[in-house]
């Protein structure tokens, strides 16, 4: 019986004999998703605060600056100005001095102290969707506990009353959140590149050539040169881990062996990827351009940074066929919500389908090199 694994050691060792003379290389791929982690995890923060905010009170009273005071307390707004008529206010906003402009009438004392409704305009930079959600909800609740602390002081009783509860991240960090979408991210850029530009590489040197001539099969050929940059990834993801626990002090909630497990087949799937990339790019730079095409969907249809829930339908269908969606739902699920694999081995299944695919796919276009030569 013919092993189709046949030569699959000696590759092995010849590609970890490449990987040792190119060792620059290995090293900063290593330390680039390092440092992008650092960059990114310290860098970026997805809750809003401190908005640059301009006040115009017209009132200028007890009541009005104890409102002004609730506005600064929750630590949304940052009072940059104090402005004495709406063009200041308008001109503020329009020349990027401040995002939130604040006016309380000069009847608002008034109208409170006479139990009327007194109104507070917030005009809100909406060029920044995410910075104007955020001032319109948080005034909106200021307005509202100002409300209720009034209705409660005649004794008043609420007649609904709603107590939230944040499960797993309870102090909404950014952090906890950003971070285990972005090991998708990195994993993926190390594990696709190392093995597209490898063996595009050879094939410019002409050693690929020379390895189809000899008894190594497509399939030991395949798996020889995709194993040791698979311990490369491994050795990453482990590297990830350890700072993401000790330097962002991200807790795992969840089996860190499952975690490691299940990583395995993402592993498989983006070397598998970056190696039938390799069998149709005839150049490096034509291997990066084909590699990048892989990171668009990954960040924006995989649920990294956007709920995949949200997006139309065909939008949503494509996501089913990008590997991170489901390696996302498997690191979130274990660092935030303890989630085990009773939870998460539809992803798991997903990815083994999708790297067993894209390998034999990769195996069958050497299989016809193979033959052509």
């Amino acid at each position: 019986m013919r092993n189709p694994f046949q030569g699959m050691n000696a590759v092995i060792y010849k590609e970890i004999i490449h990987i040792r003379e190119d060792s620059a290389a290995i090293f900063f791929a290593l330390l680039i998703p390092i440092l992008q982690m650092t960059i990114l995890g310290f860098g970026i923060d997805t809750n809003i605060r401190q908005i640059k905010t301009v006040i115009f009170d017209d009132n200028n009273k007890k009541e009005s600056r104890e409102f002004v005071n609730r506005l600064r307390n929750s630590d949304t707004y940052n009072i940059v100005k104090y402005v004495s008529s709406d063009q200041e206010m308008n001109e503020a906003i329009i020349g990027a001095q401040a995002r939130v402009g604040i006016k309380i009438p000069w009847d608002y004392s008034d109208r409170l102290l006479k139990g009327e409704t007194a109104q507070v305009m917030v005009l809100i930079d909406g060029s920044d969707s995410s910075v104007a959600g955020q001032a319109i909800n948080v005034s909106t609740a200021v307005g509202l506990d100002e409300s209720l602390k009034r209705v409660l002081a005649v004794g008043q009783a609420l007649p609904v009353e709603v107590r939230p509860k944040v499960l797993f991240n309870p102090d909404s960090r950014s952090p906890n959140f950003f971070l285990p979408g972005l090991m998708a991210v990195l994993l993926l850029s190390v594990t696709t590149f190392l093995t597209a530009f490898a063996i595009v590489r050879e094939k410019e040197k002409g050693t690929l050539e020379q390895l189809f001539v000899t008894p190594v099969k497509p399939m030991g050929l395949l798996l020889g040169k995709i194993l040791p940059y698979l311990g490369i990834g491994f050795t990453e993801l482990c590297i990830i881990l350890l700072a993401l626990v000790t330097i962002f002090k991200v807790p795992i909630h969840g089996s860190v062996i499952l975690l490691l497990v299940l990583s395995i087949p993402y592993l498989f799937v983006s070397l598998s990827f970056g190696t039938l990339i390799s069998t149709k790019a005839r150049s490096q730079a034509e291997a990066m351009q084909m590699a990048f095409l892989t990171f668009l969907p990954s960040i924006f249809f995989s649920g990294y940074i956007f709920p995949r829930e949200t997006m139309p339908l065909p939008f949503y269908i494509i996501s089913m066929f990008v590997p991170a969606t489901y390696f996302i739902n498997i690191t979130r699920g274990i660092i935030l919500r303890g989630a085990g694999i009773r939870h998460l081995w539809f992803d798991g299944l997903m990815l083994v389908i999708m790297g067993s695919l894209l390998f034999f796919a990769a195996a069958r276009r050497f299989q016809k090199k193979v033959v052509a030569t």
